[in-house]
């Protein structure tokens, strides 16, 4: 039998040395303890501002109650929009993506500013043609696409721009669909449009605002105007897909019905009230004295 061989002094004490554990998932770790609210991760688009969970969530309560208080607050439903978008961003850029007209905006990457978009030369178009109309609904309501805040809360950089595509999108579904922005009842039916066809969680929670409404508004709204955004925005295509620089000199009508768009009825009729017919007054009858009434066996004198 062979004598078992001993190992040397420093083998054997690197065999007893303690196995330390080293962690495999580093980049968690390292994302973990670098993104913190005193050291932020580098933005990944301009304007970008990384925000961790607690912030989005403060954010969101936040910008929900305030837009709540005063529904024209446009930067309160903007940020509610942003912190709260979660994945269908990504179910609205897949959505692009799976159209032709989507994934060539992607590329593109316009921008509807009012530089991009002369006033002047929008009037200027046929009418009845979308770009002729949403300058008209431009000029009546004085409405600017430059007031529409830039996307910073969304981490991913073509889902930022999906987002800020949608927001400057806005007033062309307004103009385009004939419901008027000085309402709040026609603001919160295009929000219940825009949620059914897009799916985005901001238009579902813009809802709350019934809550708002005058009991005449209320029951125009759920008698009129919800059924008529269910069923639109059902048939309709994604609006999302729609390239509007191209189709500025289309008739209204007509992109309606490629859209399978359903417009809704006039608002400024339904809110008008009837005007009150005055009493009509009878006139006096003058007394007829002795002397002027006829004799018995007179006839009167027609």
């Amino acid at each position: 039998m062979r004598p078992a061989r001993l190992l040397p002094s420093r083998q054997f004490a690197q065999l007893a040395r303690p196995v330390a554990f080293v962690s495999t998932d580093t980049s968690l770790h390292q994302h973990i303890c670098a993104f913190s609210v005193l050291n932020r991760p580098p933005p990944k688009y301009e304007g970008h501002v990384p925000l961790t969970l607690i912030e989005k969530g403060a954010m969101a309560l936040g910008s929900a109650i305030g837009a709540f208080v005063n529904p024209r607050r446009a930067d309160l439903i903007a940020t509610l929009g942003e912190v709260s978008t979660g994945p269908v961003a990504q179910r609205l850029r897949d959505t692009m993506l799976s159209d032709p007209s989507g994934r060539q905006i992607l590329r593109d990457r316009p921008r509807i500013t009012s530089e991009n978009w002369p006033l002047e030369e929008l009037l200027a178009m046929p009418k009845n043609t979308v770009g002729y109309v949403y300058g008209h609904f431009r000029q009546r309501y004085h409405m600017s696409p430059d007031v529409r805040d830039d996307v910073r809360y969304i981490d991913d950089a073509e889902c930022a721009y999906v987002i800020q595509r949608y927001r400057e999108c806005h007033d062309l579904y307004h103009a385009v669909l004939g419901l008027p922005p000085q309402y709040v009842e026609g603001e919160i039916a295009l929000k219940a449009f825009e949620f059914v066809n897009t799916g985005l969680p901001m238009t579902a929670l813009s809802l709350v605002a019934v809550a708002r409404l005058k009991p005449d508004e209320r029951k125009r709204f759920f008698t009129i105007f919800l059924p008529w955004a269910l069923r639109s925005a059902r048939r309709a295509k994604p609006i999302i897909n729609v390239y509007w620089e191209k189709e500025l000199l289309t008739d209204a009508a007509e992109l309606r019905e490629r859209l399978g768009l359903e417009k809704p009825p006039n608002l400024h009729t339904l809110r008008k009230k009837p005007k009150k017919e005055k009493p009509v007054v009878a006139a006096a009858t003058p007394a007829v004295t002795p002397e002027a009434s006829p004799a018995p066996d007179q006839p009167v004198a027609l």
